[in-house]
C-alpha cells in the first residue's frame, strides 16, 4: 500500500530519513534539522513536495519523497524522485515496481520522471533500467549543501 504522509507520521518519517541517510545509498549525511524542514514544508502544503509511505502487510516498508517542478528541456512538469527508501527486509518483493506503477498513475501529465542513484546501488539501478529509465550524461554541480 502507498499512502500520503500525514502529520501523525512525523516521528516515523524522521526515523526513516535517518535510516536512509545512514545507508550506502547516499554519499553523505545531512543535518537532522533538514528532515524537520522537509516535514514542515510538506505539512504546510508546499506545492513542490509530495511524501508517501510504503507499507506491506501492515508494516512500514519505506517512503518516497518527490520534488515537483517544470522543465523547458522536457517540455512540461517533472517529478523528481528525490528519495526512495525501502527497508532491507522489504527489498526484492516488488515494492519498487508497485511504487513506479503508482507514480505513473498519480502523475500522468509528467513529461519526465527523474532520479539519481549511487552507482554502487546495483539493485536500484536494475529496477530503474527495467522501468525504462536511461542515464543522463550530465555532470551535476551544486552550490550550497
Amino acid at each position: 500500500m502507498i499512502r500520503k504522509y500525514e502529520a501523525a507520521d512525523r516521528a516515523l518519517l524522521l526515523s526513516l530519513f535517518d535510516e536512509f541517510y545512514h545507508s550506502p545509498a547516499v554519499l553523505h549525511l545531512v543535518p537532522a534539522a533538514f528532515f524537520e524542514k522537509t516535514l514542515n514544508a510538506v505539512q504546510a502544503g508546499s506545492p513542490f513536495l509530495a511524501l508517501y509511505i510504503l507499507e506491506s502487510d501492515g508494516q512500514t516498508a519505506g517512503y518516497a519523497l518527490l520534488a515537483l517542478s517544470y522543465s523547458n528541456e522536457a517540455g512540461g512538469p517533472v517529478v523528481w524522485l528525490e528519495e526512495i527508501y525501502i527497508r532491507p527486509d522489504f527489498r526484492g518483493h516488488g515494492l519498487g515496481n508497485e511504487f513506479f506503477d503508482f507514480l505513473e498513475k498519480e502523475y500522468p501529465d509528467a513529461a519526465r520522471i527523474r532520479l539519481e542513484v549511487e552507482p554502487d546501488n546495483e539493485g536500484a539501478v536494475r529496477l530503474y533500467r527495467r522501468r525504462g529509465f536511461k542515464k543522463l550524461d550530465y555532470d551535476q554541480y551544486i552550490r550550497g549543501v
